[in-house]
């Protein structure tokens, strides 16, 4: 008789453990960045201080609404660098907290100077954003990065579709001022602030606070993924960790690795996509709601849609960002195509956008064009990040996203602000419309070039070949004892 296997007892070590007490806090940081996104009064802010606030469109448009970008462009680099060096939890609390600063400012501030205080604290909050992207690498190893990236992503997203839905439910269903859905939105954003209170505090970041077996060995390793020539790698200076020096330490050390990155076609092609799209992108998203209510004053709050749109707009965003996941083309040499064709399409969304005197046409033009955008992103990020370390990959993104700010702030300053031309909303998205339309020529021109130089190399080496073939097949005739008629040569 066969004796039975002896059963294994269930390991409880601390491996098991240390599962356990990951999942747990990843869970946690993914339900505080679900509930941080729930301000269900977020849709509804402009016909908020264009109704009950009795703010003037001017005074919306072109003195309380720039502050966001110039707000946005002065605390980046701060907020960027303060990340990494306190290690995420701090800057997590200080955007709670000026969460919940924007919501007390929107129901007590009467005057221009407390809007533009809370549009101040507006871009504090989108600085910091940067903070609860970065914070879920540190609580996991490298294996598990692209998994917990898709938790802590999808979970800002059903927040933010979300909060959109119970703000359009409050509002066209039960009725609710805008006044009563603020006072539930600073509620949930200072739940937040009770959540932001308890996360755990990191012990490593990417750049400041680096474990050393991490530091002297990850760069050489990862630096082989750049796939770089032997040259160019020699041109690229080791990262020297023991000696001392701020000029010595991993983030100086990646910053003059730059310029040996910006050679490379794609990185170059899909950054200056980052900088000059979402520049554009983001100016829609800031003055949109003032479009709307031009489009459509609509005199009682249950008629008023937008939190209906942004839900939309975000969901059928996430699906296109998910479905472009599944793409396999050479990029290479359909980028510049793609990237072309979706800003001409962009283009022609802003101009109906623009020109239509129906809401719903104008709420339709509004989620393709946003839709079209997150469609692009994953493959920027995935196009970016492939010949990246995940820590350059962090600073790349760091600096295209200062300098998309520089960008929307100029042409804010230019168009938007009272200092400068001070347009009405519809002049403004004819300038947008504009800038989409040049960028749109500018990549297909592109496109034009990269697929007639492809074209042109193929038929040379196509030539080239036909030529070696023709030579291989009269080298043996020389060698022949008869010409072609049978006459001994």
């Amino acid at each position: 008789m066969a004796s039975e296997p002896t059963q294994q007892p269930v390991n409880d070590g601390p491996n098991d453990r240390e599962s356990k007490h990951w999942k747990f806090l990843v869970f946690y940081l993914c339900f505080y960045g679900f509930m941080s996104q729930i301000k269900p009064g977020e849709s509804f802010i402009t016909p908020y201080l264009l109704g009950p606030k009795n703010f003037t469109k001017q005074e919306v448009t072109n003195e309380i609404t720039p502050i966001l970008s110039y707000s946005y462009m002065a605390v980046l680099v701060p907020v960027f660098l303060l990340t990494d060096f306190l290690r995420y939890k701090p800057i997590l609390i200080v955007q709670s907290i000026s969460h919940v600063i924007i919501w007390l400012l929107l129901i007590f501030g009467t005057n221009i100077i407390s809007m533009q205080f809370m549009e101040f604290f507006y871009g504090v909050t989108m600085a910091a954003r940067v903070a609860y992207s970065s914070y879920i690498f540190s609580l996991v190893s490298p294996a598990r990065y692209q998994r917990v990236a898709s938790y802590s992503r999808s979970s800002v997203l059903m927040g933010v579709f979300t909060s959109c839905i119970l703000g359009q439910l409050c509002v066209s269903i039960g009725g609710v001022p805008f006044l009563t859905l603020n006072y539930i939105s600073l509620g949930f954003v200072s739940f937040g602030l009770i959540l932001a209170l308890f996360l755990r505090r990191p012990k490593r970041s990417l750049f400041f606070n680096r474990i050393s077996p991490e530091c002297n060995g990850g760069l050489s390793s990862e630096l082989k993924k750049m796939n770089l020539d032997d040259d160019k790698m020699r041109d690229i200076p080791a990262y020297n960790l023991k000696s001392g020096g701020w000029r010595n330490s991993a983030f100086v050390q990646m910053l003059k690795q730059l310029v040996n990155f910006v050679k490379l076609p794609q990185l170059r092609l899909w950054s200056l996509w980052w900088i000059f799209n979402s520049a554009g992108y983001y100016l829609i998203l800031y003055f949109v709601q003032i479009l709307w209510h031009e489009v459509y004053p609509a005199g009682q709050s249950q008629h008023v849609y937008n939190g209906g749109v942004d839900a939309g707009s975000t969901l059928l965003g996430a699906i296109a960002a998910f479905g472009a996941g599944y793409i396999k083309i050479n990029w290479k040499l359909w980028a510049h195509l793609m990237i072309g064709v979706i800003t001409a399409l962009q283009a022609g969304l802003l101009y109906l956008m623009n020109s239509t005197n129906n809401i719903w046409l104008c709420y339709a033009s509004y989620i393709l064009f946003r839709s079209s955008y997150q469609f692009l992103v994953p493959i920027a990020i995935f196009q970016i990040a492939a010949s990246l370390t995940k820590e350059l990959c962090a600073l790349v993104f760091g600096i295209n996203t200062f300098l998309a700010t520089v960008l929307k702030s100029i042409i804010t300053l230019v168009v938007a602000d009272k200092r400068g031309l001070g347009l009405s909303v519809h002049p403004q998205f004819y300038v947008y419309f504009t800038y989409f339309t040049i960028l749109a020529v500018a990549y297909l021109g592109a496109a034009v070039y990269v697929l007639t130089t492809h074209h042109c190399k193929q038929r040379s080496e196509g030539t080239t070949q036909n030529e070696l073939w023709s030579q291989e097949k009269e080298i043996p005739k020389k060698n022949l004892p008869f010409d072609e008629d049978g006459i001994k040569a």
